[in-house]
């Protein structure tokens, strides 16, 4: 992969038959039911032709093909073309869904980053490492798969921010929702989230326990060096 293709927006799945899969867009991204579309939807609600990507120079577009169940951008349905932004959400009827990453990414494919890089001065090799842009996580040599839900992964993104540190839940509560969502999140809802992100990590490494609860203050990313 040439480094001006590293450079260019993705489009991941991250639920649905496609889970797991992204693709770059380099011109246009064709989804539907049908073998010629670029990416193929096998699933009865989704139409023959459905929703189309494309990267123009002012951004990317979205367009619904006039298909029978919808096109949903961040849960609203479209009617018309419309610009897509980093993080949006876009789902095809209720069949698939996918996050659009944008190519001002701060890392790009391929790029591993571990958190942090440095302990005491001293560049290091952690066990646990993330790739922002495509949303991977390895433990190791094994990589999650299915990948984390995007709740799952920002939740592990802040404790890496601050590996070793204590994250008060408030800041973390925050930092996942938003400060206009954040009000009607409860902490059941947290604690939910931090259960199914720790069952995903002790698939891969059932030895080690990297989200550390402090009662009374918040949580710690424990992340052993290799």
């Amino acid at each position: 992969m040439n480094e001006k293709t590293k450079e260019l927006p993705i489009l991941i799945a991250q639920t649905g038959p496609q889970e797991g899969q992204h693709w770059v867009l380099e011109d246009t991204l064709l989804i539907g039911r049908d073998a010629d579309c670029d990416i193929v939807i096998p699933n009865h609600q989704v139409s023959r032709h459905h929703a189309r990507f494309t990267l123009t120079p002012q951004g990317v577009f979205l367009e619904d093909l006039a298909s029978k169940n919808g096109t949903f951008h961040n849960g609203k349905p479209i009617t018309d073309t419309i610009l897509i932004h980093e993080d949006d959400i876009i789902q095809i009827a209720l069949a698939q869904e996918f996050v659009f990453l944008n190519s001002d990414a701060t890392v790009p494919i391929g790029g591993e980053i571990s958190a942090p890089a440095f302990r005491g001065g001293a560049p290091v090799k952690t066990k646990l490492r993330l790739e922002k842009r495509s949303r991977r996580v390895w433990i190791g040599e094994f990589e999650i798969t299915p990948p984390l839900s995007v709740l799952q992964f920002n939740l592990l993104d802040i404790l890496c921010q601050q590996e070793g540190q204590v994250v008060p839940r408030s800041e973390i509560i925050y930092g996942i929702w938003g400060e206009e969502d954040a009000v009607a999140v409860s902490e059941q809802a947290l604690d939910a989230l931090i259960r199914r992100l720790r069952d995903r990590l002790l698939e891969i490494d059932p030895q080690h326990e990297y989200i550390v609860t402090i009662r009374g203050h918040g949580l710690r990313l424990d992340n052993p060096i290799i």
